[in-house]
């Protein structure tokens, strides 16, 4: 699969040697860890661990491992207070996987007061920088020893091919936790020249304790965005994994204290958006808030951190444009036009699921790319190796798909493919056939709203100028994509262009080392890159006066 197609964040440096900007030395002493094996058989038991909080699980793939199933705070597992439970499930047979705790207000106040213990504690907060990145590098290396194990909890409770899982997500955990690790001891301040009788300097200072949301579409990876700044600044965290998919968080939590991070630097909870989710946002003892997920709770979370002024981060929806020009290379357009929407079964927050095409080449990038489709867009079990698409995450992602499938009939657009329930994956699961829209018009709901699936809309237009008022008429503004070999044109397109991110003849093939983010309502601040470190960072003005008397 990854011959055949380039995934949303195809990074080079997370596949290469040279991957992390830490040291030599930092390399050389961390330690080497083996993963342990697992014996292959499909069946689930009890754990002898303990107390309800582990339980023994056999994957569809025959990987035997040890589930956490409860919150993990101050290094430990633990039961909620309530003792309310979520259910995960398999989207590809509908199953139940397990059943772990759910936080309430009461449990994040508990996550909160060990992670603001930790911020405080000098085990972390005097901890050199040196030595913050080698926890952190350690970090990464215990993760790609349990990579295969990630993987599949993560295929499992998500539905992603595992293919992908283990070749891309997983590379692009260990490589972003890598990238951090390597600026924990490169993060300083500015000497500033006032006059001989001022000195002033700035210190950059990590915020506090940092509540994060992550979604279900990217588990590990949107984790790894958010601790890896968070962390080598030198802040405690919160993080609430998705309610879908709470299974490898958890398992994340048992490299933790192995890695050498204090108590209460990182604390995982499962729990409901309303429930934990709202108590991280409104919480007193949270510094900052970061989110991703749908531009709807991206605004209520906007007004529930307002209560108490925090700093936001926020990453939402989308509707991203991609523009097909007469001179553009039509194959690499069709592929790539593809990747950008078909990936991750669509459920990638900058699909480009708008496709724009030139009067000129339409007909004949419809015709291609239909045919790519139907050869590329292989739907079945996502734990075999010729998988492209898996189900969708859950039946309600499942049924919100088909509801648009409605809506684009009954607004009159073409069904060119797809538009059904997929069913040849044993008669179960929630498979849906790629799906293709032509004849759609700017004003159908399914050109405006983004759907979050494996659903595209093609229309065609005449000018540059028309393409660049129907990219820009919408209320997201995270990505976009333009198929041209005229640089000069992609250049001005991309200047002109409402969107955080602009690719020119390519698609969603985003970079750690690169900043991500978008503007109008599909989110507010920078996540990865160096910009990604100034939303986990005060920066602090000190003032010396050197001989201004009174």
């Amino acid at each position: 699969m990854l011959s055949s197609s380039l995934p949303r964040f195809f990074t080079p440096l997370i596949r290469s040697s040279s991957i992390s900007s830490a040291p030599n030395t930092l390399r050389q002493r961390s330690s080497v860890f083996r993963a342990s094996l697992f014996v292959r058989q499909f069946s689930v038991a009890q754990s002898d661990m303990s107390d309800d909080l582990f339980v023994e699980l056999t994957a569809p793939n025959g990987r035997k491992y040890q589930q956490p199933l409860g919150l993990f705070i101050n290094n430990e597992f633990v039961k909620s207070k309530s003792g309310e439970k979520i259910t995960s499930i398999n989207p590809t047979d509908e199953s139940d996987i397990a059943s772990v705790y759910a936080a309430g207000p009461e449990d994040v106040d508990i996550a909160v007061a060990a992670a603001r213990k930790a911020f405080k504690d000098p085990s972390w907060r005097d901890l050199s920088t040196s030595a913050r990145g080698e926890i952190m590098y350690k970090f990464a290396e215990l993760i790609e020893q349990h990579k295969e194990t990630l993987a599949t909890i993560e295929t499992w409770d998500n539905g992603k091919p595992y293919s992908v899982a283990l070749n891309e997500d997983l590379a692009e955990v260990t490589g972003c936790i890598k990238y951090y690790a390597g600026y924990a001891d490169k993060i300083h301040g500015q000497v500033i020249d006032t006059s001989p009788a001022k000195l002033a300097y700035t210190i950059r200072e990590p915020l506090g304790v940092c509540g994060q949301i992550i979604p279900w579409n990217y588990p590990l990876a949107m984790a790894a965005w958010k601790l890896g700044p968070a962390l080598c600044t030198g802040n405690t965290v919160v993080l609430k994994a998705a309610e879908q998919t709470p299974l490898s968080i958890l398992y994340l939590g048992t490299l933790v204290k192995e890695a050498g991070f204090p108590p209460g630097v990182i604390n995982f909870l499962n729990g409901e958006g309303r429930k934990a989710g709202a108590a991280i946002a409104q919480h007193q003892g949270i510094d900052k808030v970061a989110f991703t997920g749908s531009t709807a709770t991206g605004r209520e979370i906007m007004k529930m951190a307002a209560g108490t002024m925090k700093n936001v981060t926020l990453e939402t929806g989308g509707k991203s444009p991609l523009l097909v020009f007469d001179d553009a290379n039509l194959d690499q357009a069709v592929k790539w036009a593809h990747v950008g929407i078909m990936y991750n079964q669509g459920q990638v927050c900058t699909a480009t699921s708008r496709i724009l095409v030139q009067e000129g080449v339409y007909d004949k990038f419809v015709s291609a790319f239909q045919e790519h489709v139907a050869s590329t867009s292989k739907v079945g079990n996502p734990f075999e190796d010729e998988t492209f698409q898996g189900p969708q995450v859950t039946k309600a992602q499942y049924e919100r798909v088909l509801s648009y499938v409605e809506s684009g009939k009954s607004e009159g657009a073409t069904l060119l493919s797809g538009g059904e329930a997929y069913k040849d994956v044993g008669g179960k699961g929630f498979f849906i056939a790629p799906t293709i829209f032509t004849d759609v018009k700017d004003n159908m709901k399914i050109y405006r709203e983004e759907v979050f699936g494996p659903f595209v809309v093609i229309s065609s237009f005449k000018t540059e100028e028309e393409a660049v008022e129907r990219a820009n008429d919408t209320t997201y503004g995270l990505g976009a994509a333009v198929f041209t070999q005229d640089i000069t044109k992609g250049h001005r397109l991309a200047r002109l262009i409402e969107a955080g991110m602009v690719w020119i003849n390519s698609s969603n093939d985003s970079d750690v080392r690169i900043p991500f983010g978008g503007v109008k309502q599909s989110g507010i601040g920078r996540e990865l890159g160096e910009a990604g470190l100034k939303a986990y960072t005060n920066e602090k003005a000190v003032h010396v006066n050197l001989g201004n008397w009174l």
